[in-house]
């Protein structure tokens, strides 16, 4: 049996709630966003290459609008191994699409792990070691492996994982069977999930063999993995558009989860940028030139170095300066960007800043 994991990178994302920073040309994971050099594609596929496979091993499924970026970004990925979706119908056709072309190549047994572009993961070390206990648990048995972060707070903006019964340990890692999956909870349903000890926060990241998904694919999904089959992509526009949490995994009995803590977030939110750099000694987070009066709380980002971002007597905002647009925004507020979009696009006056 196959033992080598084959990654996948899943980066057909927007990122709407990072703009104006985010656009159509330039979407969240093509940024850097932690003050380095390297965007969340590059670093994303940075720490799966070092798995063991080296770039052939590495897969990267994305969006027709954005794939000449990516090419741009990974230029060391193999052209086969690339793979443009003609119009985004959401990951649980994206997993299929992918199974699919890697068992095609490597066979049924072809250990497969699929990880979102645009997640921070603070160590490389115990990462790569969750990961080889999810491939040896996906190797030995017929699971769908799915990586749960154990909860440092009782956050309402990510779904749980209730663990079930334990089937035993795979590298020191306990792994246990799925009870089920929440999806985001009240603030109140989230701290009882945390008194307990069983919750994990659902990451998206997920392990398989190509053969154990794709069958589970034709039991509970049959209208995307059936059409996949019979016509290849070209049928991709006419798939249903729907999530792999909501086609599969909620309906599975094959799904485990391993709790695991190598720090971790999925970069949701410009607030997001709070928790990976503020210091205790420094007031606001300025990934910018900033001159403040009396401003503490803020996330303030500039992407010309030559832009000056001047602040007097602010708490808690975040302040965006990208080309030719200017954003500020409360901290509680940046989920509602996805609506002010919305108001852009029916303004054509605006198309240009999407």
């Amino acid at each position: 049996m196959n033992t080598l994991l084959f990654p996948v990178i899943l980066a057909g994302g927007k990122g709407e709630r990072f703009w104006p920073l985010s656009r159509k040309d330039r979407p969240k994971q093509f940024l850097s966003l932690d003050g380095s050099s390297r965007s969340l594609l590059q670093a994303t596929a940075d720490r799966l290459i070092e798995l063991g496979g080296g770039w052939d091993s590495l897969w990267v499924i994305t969006s027709s609008q954005i794939a000449e970026g990516v090419r741009q970004q990974l230029p060391d990925l193999p052209v086969e191994n690339l793979l443009i979706e003609s119009e985004g119908r959401d990951t649980a056709a994206a997993v299929a699409w992918t199974s699919l072309e890697i068992k095609q190549r490597y066979g049924e047994d072809a250990v497969i792990g699929f990880f979102p572009a645009d997640h921070w993961i603070a160590n490389q070390e115990a990462f790569a070691h969750t990961l080889n206990a999810a491939t040896q648990l996906a190797t030995s048995t017929a699971a769908i492996v799915t990586l749960g972060i154990k909860p440092t707070f009782p956050s309402t903006g990510y779904g749980y994982i209730e663990q079930g019964e334990k089937i035993g340990s795979f590298n020191e890692l306990p792994a246990y069977h799925v009870n089920r999956f929440t999806e985001k909870p009240d603030r109140e349903t989230a701290e009882t999930f945390l008194s307990t000890g069983r919750f994990s926060w659902n990451s998206g990241m997920f392990v398989f063999r190509a053969g154990v998904v794709l069958k589970e694919l034709h039991t509970h999904a049959p209208e995307i993995i059936e059409p996949l089959e019979q016509h290849g992509p070209d049928i991709y526009p006419q798939l249903p558009k729907k999530s792999i949490d909501y086609a599969l995994m909620e309906k599975t009995t094959l799904a485990y989860v391993l709790p695991v803590d190598f720090g971790w977030d999925d970069l949701g939110d410009w607030n997001a940028i709070e928790r990976l750099l503020k210091t205790e000694e420094t007031p606001n987070v300025e990934l910018a030139t900033h001159v403040g009066l009396d401003t503490q709380g803020a996330i303030i980002y500039a992407s010309n170095p030559e832009d000056v971002v001047v602040t007097i007597g602010l708490d808690d905002v975040v302040i965006v300066r990208d080309r030719n647009v200017t954003l500020v925004v409360k901290k509680e507020r940046t989920q509602e960007i996805k609506q002010i979009l919305k108001i852009l696009q029916s303004d054509s006056r605006f198309t240009d800043l999407l």
